[in-house]
């Protein structure tokens, strides 16, 4: 769905500003401290593979640890989960700072800092990015998305051009001292803010159960698994023209410190101009050609980068690539929510992350072993030819668009009344449901029960089958487990307005004078294990004189 309001709207509501705002200090402290990293770098090795690995210190932990941070984002208070994120990154930025003005600092010293805060950040984002559907409505997402990711790059486009200037003044120790100064005005605001309790009618899900239940949704989810694909693909190739820069800067436009800032400044004024635009482009076009041209817009852009030897036409380049980035992920993000019910939204941007960030990490290892080999030149004309086939992809895996699916929770379940004394953890539960179906519609029963088949596994449904009665061919039997009674509450709790149409379907189907009969049924080990069984005493031998009976 098309937005109708302007994005700038969103700043009405005083808990997006105020977030805003403070995320608006802590991308700046974070840009000056990545060029900080990566300038320090180029002073510590001559290693092309070293530099484009700062890069990937910072995107593998996201990759690692992602879906971790999604179960404490789905499960846990999301304001506590992101100030201890944001508490630790403070505690490490000091840490750097000190080793650098120490001159301590080794190239896997450094890279070591870089990973931890990289963890940092692994669990703050899908608690932040949960968040903005808990502050702002449904219809408001993409505006949301948009204006966080024009922040960014709002900083993007004076954070790296200062942070230049800071490392050529002042060194890196000064920039990775900024960065620690900037998590306060986040922690502040997050301190200060009061969300509403959300009420919770079941016990909080166990973090094993948790984890699971996050990659089983996304695995039976096809709309999530091509956003997650095609979001790899793009961070496998985009992320060399980024990894690359402090090389291209110092090799092919035999630039300093000030220069790679303000080259990564004109990175971000495209992102900018790309955050203005992709409501627009979102509105003419459908997703699937917003997202191919903005690969296509950085393909341009990495083999102009790779073969320009001059200022001009590489900062004209990385303007298109800002707005391309931004385009592609944004679009992605954004699908990503608005295909995913809360309750697993966490945990489906935390995957969907894994996979982007993995992509950025295994590409800046890829393409920085590719320009130590073959020159920074061949590796992004690599990258070039890479992000058009990504682009071809969506010929066959295109995204889905907006609204599609209605995924508020359906609130139809009413837990049926026991006559056995059951508590939360009794289980494992069997659930059998009956239908009369005619001759004439199994074809059709057996695709809507193929349906069925997913959303029931997907929802947390284990061993599930689809049974025929021998004797009376039109009765069929779908059964399924569960672990606990708590379980089976959640299953059915978990149901969307967008299920209901196959249940619909089914009712349309089933022919007999009440609705499909619903058996619940508890197992019961019923044979004594060997242990427990009582030992006999041996018959006694009869006498072969007496009579047996």
């Amino acid at each position: 769905m098309p937005d109708r309001k302007p994005a700038l709207h969103l700043f009405r509501n005083p808990t997006f500003r105020t977030l805003w705002v403070a995320a608006l200090a802590s991308n700046f402290g974070g840009l000056v401290q990545s060029v900080g990293a990566a300038w320090m770098m180029t002073t510590l090795t001559d290693s092309q593979h070293m530099v484009a690995l700062v890069q990937g210190s910072v995107t593998l932990p996201i990759m690692i640890f992602s879906l971790l941070a999604g179960v404490f984002a789905d499960n846990y208070d999301r304001r506590r989960v992101m100030l201890i994120a944001q508490g630790f990154m403070l505690a490490v930025s000091i840490l750097l700072s000190f080793m650098a003005w120490e001159g301590w600092l080794t190239p896997w010293l450094l890279l070591s800092f870089t990973f931890l805060i990289g963890c940092g950040t692994a669990l703050h984002n899908p608690s932040w990015q949960a968040t903005m559907g808990d502050i702002v409505p449904r219809d408001d997402l993409p505006s949301a998305v948009a204006l966080n990711s024009m922040g960014f790059n709002l900083m993007r486009c004076v954070g790296p051009a200062i942070g230049g200037a800071i490392v050529a003044l002042l060194g890196a120790a000064a920039a990775f001292a900024v960065n620690a100064t900037s998590y306060i005005a986040i922690i502040w605001a997050l301190l200060i803010w009061r969300p509403k309790p959300q009420p919770r009618s079941l016990p909080r899900e166990p973090f094993t159960s948790a984890f699971m239940a996050g990659l089983r949704y996304v695995a039976m989810s096809p709309n999530l698994i091509r956003v997650i694909f095609r979001g790899f693909l793009f961070g496998l190739s985009a992320v060399a023209i980024l990894a690359l820069l402090p090389v291209v800067v110092r090799d092919l436009l035999e630039g300093r410190a000030l220069v790679y800032g303000i080259m990564l400044g004109g990175f971000g004024v495209g992102a900018v101009g790309g955050a203005f635009i992709t409501s627009t482009l979102r509105a003419k076009f459908e997703n699937e050609t917003v997202a191919r041209g903005a690969f296509v817009a950085f393909a341009a852009s990495a083999a102009v980068q790779g073969l320009s030897t001059h200022y001009i036409p590489s900062a004209i380049a990385l303007l298109v690539a800002g707005a391309g980035w931004v385009v592609a992920l944004s679009m992605f993000n954004v699908t990503v929510q608005l295909s995913t019910p809360r309750w697993v939204v966490g945990r489906a941007l935390a995957l969907y992350q894994t996979g982007v960030f993995g992509g950025m990490a295994a590409g800046s290892w890829i393409w920085g072993a590719v320009s130590d080999g073959f020159g920074v030149g061949a590796a992004l004309l690599g990258t070039a030819v890479v992000l058009v086939l990504g682009a071809l992809v969506g010929l066959k895996m295109p995204l889905p668009g907006f609204g599609m699916l209605n995924l508020d929770p359906l609130n139809q379940f009413k837990e049926p009344p026991l006559r056995l004394d059951l508590t939360q953890r009794s289980g494992p539960i069997n659930i059998m449901v009956e239908y009369i179906i005619r001759q004439g519609d199994v074809p059709e029963f057996l695709s809507v029960m193929a349906l069925r088949r997913r959303i029931r596994i997907r929802d947390g449904a284990q061993h599930w089958t689809l049974m025929r009665d021998l004797e009376h061919p039109d009765r069929w039997s779908e059964s399924y487990h569960v672990p606990t009674w708590v379980e089976y509450i959640r299953h059915n709790q978990r149901r969307t307005q967008a299920d209901l149409d196959a249940y619909q379907r089914l009712l349309a189907l089933h022919q007999g004078p009440a609705a499909p009969r619903v058996t619940r049924m508890i197992e019961r080990q019923t044979v004594p294990r060997v242990d427990d069984t009582p030992l006999k005493p041996e018959p006694e031998l009869p006498d072969p004189g007496q009579q047996t009976a």
